[in-house]
């Protein structure tokens, strides 16, 4: 499928992009390259494929979500560089 420069012109005025003479010709050759190779994808019979997310195996075992204890708050605060009250101190983020 060859796209015009009118398309082009089109196509770029709707991604907000100005292009030369030069570049419409050159975006005109590519775009409809990849046109061309998407028609001739239509064409595979893939009726026989099974819509998938990913061509790959899945490897990403993940382990059961069950709720245990967490951490007490000694623990969490014992690593912290400054508390105050049962709390993390950090430097102030606005004066």
């Amino acid at each position: 499928m060859t796209l015009s420069l009118d398309e082009v012109e089109h196509i770029a005025q709707l991604a907000r992009l100005r292009l030369t003479e030069a570049e419409k010709t050159h975006y005109r050759e590519q775009l409809s390259a990849i046109l061309d190779y998407v028609a001739r994808l239509q064409t595979l019979d893939t009726s026989g494929v099974l819509p998938t997310s990913s061509v790959l195996p899945s490897r990403g075992i993940l382990r059961s979500d069950e709720p245990r204890p967490g951490m007490t708050r000694e623990d969490l605060l014992r690593n912290a560089p400054e508390t105050e009250q049962d709390q993390f101190r950090i430097p102030p983020v606005f004066e």
